[in-house]
């Protein structure tokens, strides 16, 4: 970490894209990882943003570059001395339905040939619910710099399940104020229900999809609000069910109280890394303004803005003005349940 404070850190994971979007376009080896779209969805709002993750040697310095020319700290970033594989592979079915396994399937339906990266793909979260062992990339607590001490807020992107529940322990003896965490969908099983509530307790806000949610509760099917209850009572203050293009269902545990945010009706060219956008600019605005509905429509207009282009250094690019006024026009249709 640099000398200067870093107010917000995104820990997560840096891969490399392949992927074919809803209309039948394909991106190669492009810039992904849930670390990187939620820093600069956390960027829409603030200007000290830092990354905490893992890579191996063969990770693309220029893309260590970009970042830092981008202003994003990537001290964090702790590259390995050896080569790993960050591929993900995901293909679109519909503007937001997305599968992330059998890529040759889905390279033969378009008639395209598949890359050679892709032959022996699996999954890009593989082993990430085991309890017992880290895999090289996982990020662990001595990952974290003696700098976070002093970071504003910190957001733990979907990730191992050994990482998420040992940093927000670390996180909290460095006195970080504002914790949130965005769940990794292998451990969002009902096998798992005694190791969420040690994960969650304390949290300032769980984040999880709405099909994780129901993934977990099966074979009951609560409904959203049940669901979100039931994750406070397990410890976080504010649970937030993302649900896409059905905006965002916010839960304050202590109040009960209950609203729905809507998503901004954007010019969709491709929803990958909505969702982790989306937490980072509800971590600044939960930060700054203490305010759960406040931090939703920071969340909500800053996903409004990666999915109207490719990759995540899109959102970046947005004019002057333009997430400010995506804020003002989303407060009225603000709904209390």
């Amino acid at each position: 970490m640099s000398s200067d404070k870093v107010d917000y850190l995104c820990i997560g994971g840096l891969r490399t894209d392949y992927c074919i979007t809803h209309d039948g376009q394909v991106l190669l080896g492009v810039m992904g990882g849930n670390a990187i779209y939620a820093a600069t969805g956390a960027m829409v709002w603030a200007s000290s943003v830092g990354i905490v993750s893992r890579v191996g040697s063969n990770y693309p310095q220029e893309w260590l570059e970009h970042f830092n020319h981008a202003g994003i700290d990537i001290s964090g970033i702790h590259v390995l001395d050896e080569p790993h594989d960050t591929t993900t592979f995901y293909a679109y079915i519909t503007e937001e339905e997305r599968i992330d396994t059998n890529p040759a399937a889905h390279f033969l339906r378009i008639g395209h040939p598949i890359p050679k990266e892709l032959l022996d793909y699996q999954s890009s979260t593989e082993e990430q619910e085991r309890r017992s062992t880290l895999t090289p990339l996982a990020i662990r607590p001595m990952d974290i710099p003696e700098e976070a001490r002093r970071a504003r807020g910190v957001h733990l992107s979907p990730a191992h399940y050994l990482t998420h529940m040992s940093l927000p322990v670390k996180l909290r003896e460095y006195g970080i104020p504002i914790i949130t965490l965005d769940p990794s969908t292998r451990y969002m099983e009902p096998s798992f229900l005694e190791d969420l509530s040690v994960i969650l307790h304390g949290l300032d806000a769980f984040i999880p999809s709405e099909n994780e949610a129901k993934v977990f509760f099966r074979p009951s099917k609560p409904d959203v609000w049940e669901m979100a209850e039931t994750f406070g009572n397990m410890g976080s203050r504010f649970v937030v069910i993302k649900s896409g293009a059905n905006g965002q269902f916010v839960f304050d545990s202590n109040s009960k109280r209950r609203w729905h945010i809507p998503a901004f009706p954007s010019n969709l060219k491709n929803v990958t890394g909505a969702g982790d956008s989306y937490c980072g600019g509800f971590l600044t605005g939960l930060a700054e303004t203490e305010n759960v509905i406040e931090a939703a429509l920071r969340g909500s207009v800053s996903a409004s803005i990666a999915i109207e282009g490719i990759g995540p250094m899109y959102t970046l690019e947005a004019m002057e003005g333009l997430a400010e006024a995506r804020l003002e026009s989303l407060k009225p249709a603000v709904r209390e349940i």
